[in-house]
């Protein structure tokens, strides 16, 4: 079994760069829809799975939750930890919902950059640390 697996948009990149022991699908800018089209493939199996989706999810979509949902039912994992969009309210309350229904843990974003968006280099660092 993979110990680490994290799947996401730039700040699983972000978070990936730092946390070179784990195995990692990711791409910048990549929607929640859009990612599970590009990795549909790959085994999402791990001790540990970091998920950070939902910064890139238009507010014209209409199956975040589903897409979400689908995502976290596909997750084998000992322990699954959501990294909250800085963003996107809407986005943000059904991960927790998600999280809470697979009690999953829920990671807030604490040192976010000037963009609103990323975290800081100490806050990429940081997050890396919790898993």
């Amino acid at each position: 079994m993979i110990d680490c697996l994290i799947v996401g948009d730039s700040i699983a990149k972000g978070v990936s760069d730092i946390r070179k022991d784990c195995v990692a699908y990711v791409q910048s800018g990549i929607s929640t829809h859009d990612w599970l089209h590009k990795f549909r493939d790959k085994p999402l199996f791990g001790k540990t799975v970091v998920i950070s989706l939902g910064s890139n999810d238009l507010a014209s979509m209409r199956h975040e939750r589903e897409d979400l949902e689908y995502l976290r039912s596909s997750i084998s994992a000992d322990r699954v930890l959501w990294i909250l969009p800085a963003i996107k309210p809407n986005i943000r309350d059904i991960i927790m919902v998600i999280a809470d229904n697979f009690g999953d843990d829920v990671l807030e974003m604490i040192k976010v950059s000037p963009d609103g968006v990323h975290p800081t280099g100490r806050g990429y660092k940081e997050i890396a640390n919790k898993f």
